[in-house]
């Protein structure tokens, strides 16, 4: 099970459902019915406007990947996606990195809600999961825009564990705030309060994949179709930005746009969240 006990799951969706709350947005809150398990997805924005799939990363859910792009609805409608076995209200079924079925599983959700001509916004895992539906099924997707993704590159793993991994087993041992904040400190351009406080309940009350990150090859890049746009995060410790750069060019055909966030960690500041905001909404 993702939770590791009811008590932490109840916690985590107390946070989930103040920041939702906190957000003051009109939404409809709906469960789909997959093969792989029940997905959440929130709704916001005119359902008359074309469909835009927001997927939030590893330890996120809807409510915080829908703050980082507030203006989205306005043109769009959005549909935020909570990822399976992630801190949120979908199942806690953990799909094979390996093989193709988050692709399956989004491309479901997408033919269940009656979408075509969907845009998909990913990111980080949420980045995996988009590359995984292109490689599934790209039909039914118009353009892709990936936030500093997994699957193209990974950094430096001697860096990864010094700098996050052991801070992070330090703090599931000892529960000391310094440590949550060292890692938070490597991982994330600005925080605040609450993006700590729902950090630290999620690594203390999920059972989290520390599985190594598998890379996309070159010859399933070389299929896709879909019109591709890559933000990288100059000072990404586990994606790094240039590396993820110069690979995105050589391996994929249809990359329309790669830009790359100046001094920005792996999760962007609010700063460079609303620059990505401004391309997608003048990609529309």
């Amino acid at each position: 099970m993702f939770f590791k006990s009811k008590e932490g799951k109840e916690k985590i969706i107390t946070l989930y459902n103040q920041k939702l709350n906190d957000l003051n947005i009109e939404y409809l809150e709906e469960s789909i019915e997959t093969k792989f398990g029940v997905t959440n997805v929130i709704i916001t924005g005119n359902v008359e406007n074309p469909p835009l799939l927001l997927i939030h990363g590893t330890g996120g859910c809807a409510p915080l990947i829908l703050e980082s792009f507030p203006n989205l609805s306005s043109t769009y409608c959005v549909y935020a996606i909570d990822v399976i076995a992630q801190p949120n209200k979908s199942a806690e079924n953990r799909l094979d990195m390996k093989s193709l079925d988050y692709g399956e599983w989004l491309t479901e959700i997408i033919i269940l809600l009656g979408l075509k001509a969907v845009t998909l916004v990913g990111f980080s895992f949420g980045g995996f999961i988009s590359l995984k539906t292109l490689e599934f099924s790209d039909r039914l997707i118009k353009h892709v825009f990936l936030i500093a993704p997994v699957y193209i590159v990974n950094g430096n793993p001697i860096k990864n564990l010094v700098n996050v991994f052991i801070p992070l087993k330090s703090f599931l041992k000892n529960g000391k705030q310094k440590c949550i904040k060292k890692v938070m400190h490597e991982l994330f351009s600005e925080y605040d309060d609450f993006g700590l406080n729902f950090m630290a309940a999620t690594f203390q009350n999920c059972n989290m994949d520390f599985t190594p990150l598998p890379i996309i090859a070159k010859k399933s890049a070389q299929q896709i179709e879909t019109p591709i746009t890559i933000f990288a995060c100059e000072n990404d410790i586990m994606f790094p930005g240039r590396k993820m750069m110069k690979r995105a060019k050589r391996i994929f055909p249809t990359l329309c746009e790669t830009v790359l966030l100046d001094g920005s960690k792996h999760v962007p500041n609010t700063k460079n969240f609303k620059r990505i905001e401004d391309l997608i909404l003048k990609c529309r």
